[in-house]
Protein backbone atom coordinates (compact mmCIF):
# COMPACT_ATOMS: atom_id res chain seq x y z
CA UNK A 1 0.00 0.00 0.00
CA UNK A 2 1.32 3.44 -0.93
CA UNK A 3 2.30 5.82 1.83
CA UNK A 4 3.76 9.27 2.18
CA UNK A 5 5.56 10.01 5.42
CA UNK A 6 6.48 13.55 6.48
CA UNK A 7 9.25 14.44 8.88
CA UNK A 8 11.18 17.49 10.02
CA UNK A 9 8.52 19.47 11.82
CA UNK A 10 9.10 21.06 15.19
CA UNK A 11 9.23 24.24 17.22
CA UNK A 12 11.29 27.17 15.97
CA UNK A 13 11.55 30.86 16.76
CA UNK A 14 10.40 33.47 14.30
CA UNK A 15 13.07 34.08 11.69
CA UNK A 16 14.34 30.53 11.95
CA UNK A 17 14.36 27.68 9.45
CA UNK A 18 13.06 24.15 9.14
CA UNK A 19 13.35 21.54 6.43
CA UNK A 20 10.45 19.19 5.91
CA UNK A 21 10.85 15.90 4.09
CA UNK A 22 8.30 13.58 2.52
CA UNK A 23 9.32 10.01 1.79
CA UNK A 24 7.35 7.60 -0.37
CA UNK A 25 6.85 3.95 0.35
CA UNK A 26 4.83 1.16 -1.20
CA UNK A 27 5.13 2.61 -4.71
CA UNK A 28 7.11 5.22 -6.58
CA UNK A 29 5.86 8.77 -6.92
CA UNK A 30 8.46 10.01 -9.36
CA UNK A 31 5.82 10.17 -12.10
CA UNK A 32 3.50 12.22 -9.89
CA UNK A 33 3.40 15.85 -9.03
CA UNK A 34 4.06 16.51 -5.37
CA UNK A 35 2.64 19.22 -3.18
CA UNK A 36 2.74 20.63 0.33
CA UNK A 37 -0.34 21.93 2.05
CA UNK A 38 -0.88 23.23 5.56
CA UNK A 39 -3.76 23.58 7.97
CA UNK A 40 -3.82 25.88 10.97
CA UNK A 41 -6.31 25.40 13.82
CA UNK A 42 -9.75 26.60 12.83
CA UNK A 43 -8.72 27.23 9.24
CA UNK A 44 -9.10 25.36 5.97
CA UNK A 45 -6.25 23.43 4.42
CA UNK A 46 -4.27 25.70 2.11
CA UNK A 47 -1.79 25.23 -0.69
CA UNK A 48 1.87 25.96 0.08
CA UNK A 49 3.99 24.67 -2.78
CA UNK A 50 4.10 22.08 -5.54
CA UNK A 51 6.64 20.54 -7.88
CA UNK A 52 5.52 19.01 -11.16
CA UNK A 53 6.87 15.86 -12.81
CA UNK A 54 8.70 18.18 -15.20
CA UNK A 55 10.36 19.97 -12.29
CA UNK A 56 8.30 23.13 -12.51
CA UNK A 57 7.64 24.66 -9.10
CA UNK A 58 4.74 26.71 -7.78
CA UNK A 59 4.29 28.63 -4.54
CA UNK A 60 1.58 30.34 -2.59
CA UNK A 61 2.13 34.10 -2.49
CA UNK A 62 2.47 33.96 1.29
CA UNK A 63 5.62 31.80 1.10
CA UNK A 64 7.30 33.02 -2.10
CA UNK A 65 10.89 33.97 -1.49
CA UNK A 66 10.98 32.14 1.85
CA UNK A 67 10.12 28.50 1.04
CA UNK A 68 11.74 26.21 -1.52
CA UNK A 69 10.32 22.91 -2.72
CA UNK A 70 12.57 20.31 -4.28
CA UNK A 71 12.44 16.66 -5.18
CA UNK A 72 15.01 13.88 -5.23
CA UNK A 73 13.69 11.25 -7.64
CA UNK A 74 16.56 8.89 -6.84
CA UNK A 75 15.31 8.73 -3.26
CA UNK A 76 11.63 9.30 -4.10
CA UNK A 77 11.62 12.17 -1.64
CA UNK A 78 10.32 15.73 -1.63
CA UNK A 79 11.63 18.50 0.60
CA UNK A 80 10.31 21.85 1.73
CA UNK A 81 12.98 24.25 2.94
CA UNK A 82 11.34 26.93 5.05
CA UNK A 83 13.33 30.05 5.89
CA UNK A 84 12.42 33.30 7.64
CA UNK A 85 9.57 31.55 9.39
CA UNK A 86 6.75 33.62 10.84
CA UNK A 87 4.23 32.80 13.59
CA UNK A 88 1.53 32.70 10.90
CA UNK A 89 3.34 29.74 9.32
CA UNK A 90 2.30 27.64 12.32
CA UNK A 91 0.24 24.71 11.06
CA UNK A 92 0.21 21.00 10.37
CA UNK A 93 2.02 20.50 7.08
CA UNK A 94 0.90 17.74 4.72
CA UNK A 95 2.65 16.16 1.78
CA UNK A 96 0.54 15.05 -1.16
CA UNK A 97 0.94 13.35 -4.53
CA UNK A 98 -1.22 13.52 -7.62
CA UNK A 99 -1.30 13.67 -11.40
CA UNK A 100 -0.94 17.45 -11.66
CA UNK A 101 0.87 20.27 -9.84
CA UNK A 102 -2.21 22.19 -8.77
CA UNK A 103 -3.17 24.42 -5.88
CA UNK A 104 -6.40 22.44 -5.34
CA UNK A 105 -6.17 19.81 -2.60
CA UNK A 106 -8.91 17.65 -4.14
CA UNK A 107 -6.65 16.95 -7.13
CA UNK A 108 -4.15 15.07 -4.99
CA UNK A 109 -4.68 11.35 -4.50
CA UNK A 110 -2.19 10.40 -1.80
CA UNK A 111 -1.64 12.22 1.48
CA UNK A 112 0.75 11.92 4.39
CA UNK A 113 -0.27 12.06 8.03
CA UNK A 114 1.10 15.55 8.57
CA UNK A 115 3.86 17.09 10.64
CA UNK A 116 3.45 19.96 13.10
CA UNK A 117 5.33 23.19 12.57
CA UNK A 118 5.14 25.75 15.37
CA UNK A 119 6.77 29.16 15.05
CA UNK A 120 7.05 31.17 18.25
CA UNK A 121 7.20 34.95 18.28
Amino acid sequence: QAHLVESGGGLVQAGGSLRLSCAASGRTFIRESMGWFRQAPGKEREFVAAVARSGGVYYADSVKGRFTISRDNAKDTVHLQMNSLKPEDTAVYYCAAGPGATTYSYAYVYWGQGTQVTVSS
